[in-house]
């Protein structure tokens, strides 16, 4: 029998309709703050290779990344790194077939997001 709606409905989620869930987006974030962690350690990397290189290169290497746009990335590279920590706990806790039901997966999500800032903070204050 032919669909007779077939025009009428989109074939798959769109943005327009679709709205995005916690778990979708904390899915998303834990790839994007692996990929910036990646980004970050390179910048670690040109700053220790700086300093065997020589004093002029270091300094220019250094004055990279303690000015405000390094300070900037590193305190981003703080927060994903506590962010992609917790992320994979909930990973783990998911491998364990608990917190699957949707309110408890909401009730993580929340708990990844709000624990990345406040471990930040905490983090920036003592060191």
């Amino acid at each position: 029998m032919a669909d007779v709606n077939r025009g009428k409905r989109p074939l798959s989620p769109h943005i327009s309709i679709y709205r995005p869930q916690w778990t979708s987006i904390t899915s998303i974030l834990t790839r994007l703050t692996g990929n910036a962690l990646i980004v970050a350690s390179v910048l670690v990397v040109w700053w220790l290779l700086a300093a065997s290189y020589g004093e002029d290169y270091f300094n220019t290497a250094n004055g990279f990344v303690t000015g405000w746009f390094g300070d900037l990335i590193m305190f981003g590279s703080l927060w994903a790194v506590w962010y992609h920590y917790l992320a994979g706990l909930r990973h783990l806790y998911w491998d364990s077939g608990r917190g699957l039901e949707l309110d408890a997966a909401k009730r993580l999500a929340y708990g990844v997001v709000i624990g990345s800032f406040v471990l930040t903070i905490i983090t920036a204050v003592i060191l």
